[in-house]
């Protein structure tokens, strides 16, 4: 068996959710790309963790129980990913059904509002009737360009589904706050998943005053003026710090981020030690 480097990646997508790849199939990628930690963060989902824990012993590779959850503030998205949750929490689990239901509703409106500017494109184009994952726009996207209704992915979102376009419809409104208490009920640690250069200090102070646990320091996204500006928040607010390649399998460069777009264990050490302490 290939020797694992101590790579860690934190953020993966499987079929899920609005990423390419099986469980199985990430962990012999992630397997093949000497990663020995990984966390898959579906949206909404934890539909595929036992797949992937069932997988990942015969590689040695640890999997770390993930999710991520959409939320809204001041008119932005915020992207909230949760680790070590409690699978069976009745509650945390309930939630999670009501995501996917209304992320089902949300992509039927958006396939009604492109039948209405003539784009005559069909939900069993998008996802299969029994599909029981999480749809995203990203399933939208890819059904537009395989149907050839635009000539590759970027141009879906820019042309028809992207914010404020012509066929957009907003998610269920659910705070921050909502989502940070949620994952803490069910055991686990809050992280604002890919800040970039989307909030300004102020949010992100009001994200920690919310009780977020830490803050997604590496992502592709992230220059390393960026990495060292988040992980001297984290400095300053005794926050945890997360990371991964946002691995979705979609396009090009999610195969360049993979594998090279990690953290170290340590990261992991000191999350079980929040935790466990």
């Amino acid at each position: 068996m290939q020797n694992l480097q101590n790579k860690v990646d934190l953020h993966l997508h499987s079929v899920y959710s609005d990423g390419l790849f099986t469980p199985e199939k990430l962990v012999k990628m992630a397997h093949s790309k000497g990663i020995s930690i990984i966390s898959i963060v579906d949206h909404d989902t934890i539909q595929g963790l036992e797949e992937t824990e069932a997988v990942a012993g015969s590689f040695g590779i640890e999997v770390i129980p993930g999710v991520e959850l959409s939320s809204s503030m001041n008119q932005k998205e915020v992207h909230i990913l949760g680790y070590f949750i409690d699978r069976k929490n009745t509650k945390f689990n309930d939630y999670l059904q009501y995501f996917r239901d209304e992320r089902r509703k949300r992509a039927e409106k958006i396939v009604k509002n492109l039948n209405d500017l003539n784009v005559p494109l069909k939900m069993e184009s998008v996802v299969s009737k029994d599909f029981i994952g999480a749809i995203g726009r990203p399933h939208i996207a890819h059904a537009l360009h395989v149907n050839g209704f635009v000539t590759n992915y970027d141009e879906a979102f820019e042309k028809y589904i992207g914010l404020n376009g012509p066929a957009y419809e907003s998610k269920i409104h659910f705070s921050p706050k909502d989502a940070i208490d949620l994952i803490s009920q069910a055991g686990g640690l809050s992280f604002l998943a890919h800040p970039s250069k989307t909030f300004n200090e102020t949010e992100l102070v009001s994200l920690i005053e919310m009780g977020i646990d830490g803050i997604e320091v590496i992502h592709p996204s992230h220059n390393t003026e960026r990495i060292n500006y988040y992980r001297g928040i984290t400095t300053q607010y005794f926050l945890l710090e997360s990371g991964g390649s946002d691995f979705h399998g979609a396009r090009k460069k999610d195969d360049e981020n993979f594998g090279g777009c990690c953290v170290s264990p340590k990261i992991v050490d000191n999350m079980k030690r929040r935790l466990f302490k």
